[in-house]
């Protein structure tokens, strides 16, 4: 299991779905297992990278292909419109572009983590291709491979690809869909390609684009890590602070070692506040509690931090418009 919460952006799960859509498979089952409507997801919003398991048991068990994340990452088109493209294109080569893309990785997804190596300056190598869920991995490795060829006009070419678990599709089948050899069983994944394409030129290269192109790309990676700082604050008030009542503001700021000040600005550039942080917390899982479990509302009114049960119960009103017990027996019928 990932240790830490991780999520991609959403261009990639619009794209699957897409994908799956012209592969003719049951797209509505497969995304109501993680509570999606079936229509594409907005593309605009990260997801949680835990739903993963789910998500892809689903598509194999509709789809009753057991290379399902193979299948669909081979069809997926090269991902298009997004400010890595646009660093990739505005560098003077690809290896210059590669390293921009690391460097900012966690735009596309902080579920992986990617490094440039080299073995005897012949061969290069992406690794850090780890993740528990391996349809995930094996459609990630398939749209890394069609943006890579696309973007080099199609002079990249994997010499071999490395995967870390010991159980995958046939040799023969990862050959025929990603054309080199595949090694099964490895301390991680990796794709190795020929160290001179790094150097293959960008006939779009352009360096005030380019600065254009670094500058958006730092900052929505600040404002990524500051959308990490509500998950933080969510981590500190699952911990025991909700229960015990003692979740000021100025207490949580010393959690994460910084000042009340700075954590109110930090917000502020979210649209958000301390406040409304902790009441959706506060009602998500409240509906969690009163839908999936048997907690007595007095647990259910410690669990969430309230006072009492009277103010619980306006607070819940507030925000769902129905009282906790009719809620829990809408839910629960």
């Amino acid at each position: 299991m990932l240790s830490r919460k991780t999520s991609d952006a959403g261009i990639f799960l619009w794209m699957v779905y897409q994908t799956m859509h012209k592969m003719n498979l049951d797209a509505a089952a497969i995304f109501a297992s993680v509570h999606l409507p079936d229509q594409p997801p907005d593309k605009f919003v990260r997801r949680d990278n835990a739903t993963q398991q789910r998500f892809w048991r689903a598509a194999e068990h509709f789809s009753q292909d057991q290379d399902i994340g193979l299948h669909v990452g081979s069809h997926v088109p090269p991902f298009r419109g997004q400010v890595i493209e646009y660093l990739f294109l505005s560098s003077p080569t690809f290896g210059e572009g590669l390293q921009r893309t690391i460097r900012y990785q966690a735009l596309l997804t902080d579920a992986l983590s990617f490094k440039l190596e080299y073995h005897d300056n012949e061969i290069a190598i992406i690794s850090g291709l780890n993740h528990p869920v391996r349809h995930y991995l094996e459609c990630a490795i398939g749209i890394l491979l069609t943006f890579f060829k696309y973007i080099s006009e199609d002079a990249f070419t994997p010499s071999e690809i490395w995967l870390p678990y010991d159980e995958g599709a046939k040799l023969d089948e990862y050959k025929k869909i990603w054309g080199c050899n595949v090694r099964l069983g490895q301390t991680e994944g990796c794709i190795f390609f020929d160290a001179k394409l790094l150097d293959h030129h960008s006939p779009a290269y352009e360096p005030e684009l380019l600065k254009i192109h670094e500058h958006h790309a730092a900052s929505q990676l600040e404002l990524l890590h500051k959308h990490q700082l509500i998950d933080e604050i969510e981590k500190i008030l699952a911990s025991g602070f909700l229960e015990s009542s003692e979740f000021d503001q100025n207490i949580v700021a010393r959690r994460l070692n910084r000042s009340a000040r700075s954590l109110r600005a930090d917000l502020q550039l979210l649209n958000t506040t301390y406040e409304k942080v902790i009441a959706q917390y506060r009602e998500r899982l409240a509906r969690r509690l009163l839908s999936q479990t048997q907690e007595s509302i007095d647990q259910i009114v410690y669990l969430t931090g309230f006072s009492e049960p009277s103010a619980f119960s306006r607070a819940f009103k507030r925000w769902t418009g129905e009282t906790p017990t009719a809620y829990r027996l809408r839910k629960q019928q």
